[in-house]
């Protein structure tokens, strides 16, 4: 726990801070279920992370013998950190999640039709990223969902 300055108790959670977003994705898919894992990085890619220089676009998380990984997450090398000859942005980064959770997602993307994306990577204490439990919506739904945002942004200026 920690104290802001009112000497209320805040929890670690809500001081995070959301330093990338997946917005195609929430687009792409239709989410149905969020779930939140750690993962694991190197010293210069949390700081790297912190200063925002992630991209999320085309991630996905797969599951090799039981043990999960993201894959295509590129985090751009720290600039005050030294050359590091074999550093590869993209490369696969294992993830941390409850084996509860982990057992639930697993059997959720075996189904047909539904896929694991990363949403969102949130910075704090600890580096965070939601994932979401995702089917992929048609060229209908799309266009559908492009036409009720249209019609709210037009309530919303008074001309409907």
């Amino acid at each position: 726990m920690r104290f802001d300055q009112s000497g209320t108790r805040t929890c670690y959670a809500f001081s995070m801070k959301v330093v990338a977003s997946n917005r195609r994705a929430r687009f792409d898919y239709e989410i149905t279920e969020t779930v939140e894992a750690g993962i694991m990085l190197t010293g210069q890619e949390v700081k790297s992370c912190r200063l925002g220089q992630v991209n999320l676009s085309g991630s996905f998380v797969s599951f090799f013998q039981g043990a999960p990984k993201i894959k295509h997450l590129k985090i751009s090398p720290y600039k005050y950190a030294g050359k590091l000859p074999d550093y590869d942005p993209g490369r696969d980064r294992p993830l941390l999640i409850k084996k509860v959770e982990l057992e639930k997602l697993e059997k959720a993307s075996e189904e047909k039709g539904m896929t694991v994306v990363p949403l969102e990577v949130r910075a704090g204490r600890f580096i965070k990223i939601l994932l979401g439990l995702c089917r992929g919506r048609k060229k209908i739904d799309k266009r559908q969902k492009i036409r009720e945002r249209e019609i709210i942004k037009r309530l919303r200026q008074g001309e409907i």
